[in-house]
């Protein structure tokens, strides 16, 4: 990378929550930890336990970067303009990628369930994350609407409360489907590749714009600019790491870049599509 020399801040600790599925929790604090050493402060990353729109840290303005979902950040920017900007996005190797800060949601299966096409998921029981999820939820959703599917297209919809969860329901049967962001499937698979006989993917929908880190807007342009050089030109630790994770590089966005997933979550839930299954 360049030679980004630690500039005088004012700050002390940079203060960073993931709401993102916890397999790529090690690699946001790499993340972190770099850029605290780029600006010469302490870090502390906390794993998110609640709706990023509920959480009164972020409510108050007391955290300086976030790892987020899309679809909850352009929510969240929408009723408090002005206090968070995106940063960056992770760009994946695989080819689905297309060297773009693009993901999918895969649609899972179990592989001994039989179903091989959207349609027969008809009447069976969906897993999901969260309602607030794009991936998880919104995706699924705006699929129904947009091709013309009922809104109780499912028998029953169960929340897991994690992607992670979810996977493993539906590898154990107890859900029969699940939309699961495609990068947390591709580490968990990693991580554990004996799932892999267990699963199938019937449909993929998307690409959607990458979760992205932002940052607190009150910490400044200087830092801001200093923050995304530093990520656009990661050190060799951080590199080992992104490597690790498959990532290829992180990419400049911007919040516009998000709009387009409040466009489908709000143009479902006013044709009634707020709640499926």
């Amino acid at each position: 990378m360049a030679n980004i020399q630690p500039q005088v801040t004012g700050l002390t600790q940079l203060r960073a929550v993931s709401y993102l599925a916890p397999n790529w929790f090690n690699f946001y604090e790499t993340v972190l930890a770099y850029l605290g050493r780029v600006l010469g402060v302490k870090t502390q990353l906390h794993q998110g336990e609640c709706d990023p729109l509920e959480d009164p840290i972020l409510l108050k303005d007391q955290l300086d970067l976030a790892f987020i979902c899309g679809l909850p950040l352009i929510r969240y920017c929408q009723v408090v303009p002005h206090q968070l900007q995106a940063l960056v996005a992770p760009v994946m190797y695989a080819p689905r990628y297309q060297n773009c800060p693009i993901y999918f949601a895969d649609v899972i299966v179990n592989t001994a369930s039989r179903l091989t096409s959207f349609d027969d998921l008809a009447l069976k029981t969906f897993g999901y994350n969260d309602p607030g999820s794009n991936s998880g939820y919104n995706l699924l959703r705006y699929r129904l609407f947009q091709d013309g599917y009922p809104k109780n297209f499912f028998r029953k919809a169960i929340q897991s409360g994690s992607h992670q969860r979810s996977i493993r329901w539906v590898v154990e049967g107890l859900v029969d489907c699940a939309a699961i962001d495609s990068i947390v499937l591709e580490q968990e698979l990693h991580n554990f590749p004996e799932l892999s006989e267990h699963l199938y993917i019937v449909e993929v929908l998307g690409p959607c714009p990458m979760p992205p880190l932002v940052v607190a807007q009150r910490l400044g342009v200087s830092v801001i600019q200093q923050l995304q050089l530093a990520l656009l030109k990661p050190d060799a630790e951080l590199q080992a790491a992104m490597e690790r994770m498959r990532v290829q590089r992180f990419a400049a966005v911007n919040l516009e870049e998000y709009s387009a997933l409040a466009d489908t979550y709000n143009l479902c839930l006013k044709h009634g599509y707020e709640v499926i299954g």
